[in-house]
This record gives structure tokens, sequence and C-alpha cells, in this order.
């Protein structure tokens, strides 16, 4: 379990993120939701240490991540920017298997190269897997760096808006992997996610942010609800069920 106390950034005397205290449950996708500036991103990035907090605590496994050396925390959490630039000319194999680093340290044995062909097999990559980066399109760019993160295999995967440049096809594609990474093999998820539909049909649990702090958070059938939608983004939001999935008519 990931358990978040009272976290606190600010940037430039605003408050981004202001006390907020969740709980993250194992072997489930949870998704954090909310509009432009609620805090979402640096409340991951902050979950994974890749951004300090001014105040709090945050707890993996019961030990706060403070306590963790680099090397043991990178073979627990995972976590993928928005913004990925990596200035070497690399192909798509070689960027996967960067995912392997906090085991082999760039000596790969053949269990670090078995891990990055079940990742690059994962993602469907397999036909691109020796072309270079700069060869790819957005998505394709994308399911490479989510692949590499699935190559470190931790039990905890963070994405900040991995649907970002995304086709629909891809998009559904991404979300169906995360599922099977929950569902066969018990890991737990975490995603920042614009589209609350993805959220709805995907997701276990979500919370619900807004101007830096926890508006609500609960089962996705909770939070998928037409009151609460409107207290987060200030807009009417009517729900329908569509095969059993709750979906918001925002665009009407």
């Amino acid at each position: 379990m990931i358990e978040v106390r009272q976290l606190t950034k600010q940037y430039g005397g605003k408050q981004v993120v202001d006390n907020v205290s969740i709980r993250i449950g194992k072997g489930r996708i949870t998704s954090f939701i909310g509009p432009n500036g609620a805090g979402k991103s640096t409340l991951l990035s902050m979950i994974s240490r890749l951004t300090s907090k001014d105040a709090g605590e945050v707890l993996i496994e019961g030990k706060e991540i403070s306590q963790y050396k680099s090397t043991e925390l990178a073979k627990l959490i995972s976590i993928l920017k928005q913004s990925n630039h990596i200035q070497v000319r690399l192909t798509v194999r070689e960027l996967v298997s960067f995912g392997r680093f906090p085991y082999s340290q760039g000596k790969l044995t053949p269990e670090d190269w078995k891990h990055v062909d079940e990742a690059i097999a994962y993602m469907e990559l397999q036909d691109m897997q020796h072309k270079y980066l700069d060869q790819l399109s957005g998505g394709q760019n994308q399911r490479a760096y989510i692949a590499m993160v699935i190559a470190q295999n931790t039990e905890y995967i963070l994405l900040d808006e991995p649907l970002n440049n995304l086709d629909m096809r891809h998009s559904v594609q991404i979300m169906k992997v995360l599922r099977r990474l929950v569902d066969e093999l018990g890991k737990t998820v975490v995603i920042v996610i614009h589209d609350i539909n993805f959220a709805s049909c995907y997701s276990d649990y979500i919370v619900a942010l807004k101007n830096g702090a926890v508006v609500k958070e609960g089962a996705t059938g909770h939070i998928i609800d037409s009151a609460v939608l409107k207290e987060v983004y200030d807009m009417e939001i009517p729900i329908e069920t569509i095969n059993g999935n709750k979906i918001g008519v925002y665009f009407t």
C-alpha cells in the first residue's frame, strides 16, 4: 500500500498540493482526475520522490520514501512523466532495456533481456523494436516508454497522462494493457488521466482533485456521478450507463 499523509507542495507562494491524505490500495488501478492545475501531476511526482515535498509523508509498504535508497526504490516503484526527452539516439529495444537498469546497472543478463522481450510484446512493438525513436509517431513513442516502465517490473507503476498523443485505438490498447498488468500480474497502477470515461471504464478507484485538494475519492461508480463531477469540474455532466459502464456526456 501507498499511504499519503498531509502532503503539501508550494510553487511561488501558491499551494499546488494542499494537505492531501490518501491511501492507494494494492492490486488495482487508481486514477487521479480533475481540471488543469488541480495538483494531480505534482502529487504523483511527490509519491515517486521525483519532486520534493514541503510537508507530509509518503509511506510505501509502511516505510517513508526518504528512507529508501534510490536503487531500492527503483525496484519498487516506476514512474513515467508527461515529457520524455532522451538526447541520445536510441532504438525502441535499447530504450526498453533502460527499464532494467536498477537490476543490471547496465550489464544486462539473459533474465533482463527476457523482461525486455516480454515488455515489447506486451505493447505490441515487436515489428518496430529495432527502429529509432525519432522514426516513430508520438503514439508509438509513448508505447515504447510504457514498455520501458513495464520492463522495470515494479510493484507500483505510476503514469502521468499515459494517453497523451495517442489515438483512440492505442488509448484503448494502453488501458487494456494496464488492466492486464493488474488482473494478471497483480501490479498496482496509479494514473493521472483527463478523460473521465477512460477512468470510468478501466479504474477500480478514483481520486478527484481540485485546487490542490481532494474533493472526493472512492470506488469508480461513486465518483462517476453528476453531482460529484459538477463539484470537481464546475459543469453539468449527465451520466449514461452503456454496457455496464458509466459514461459522462460532457460534449453537448
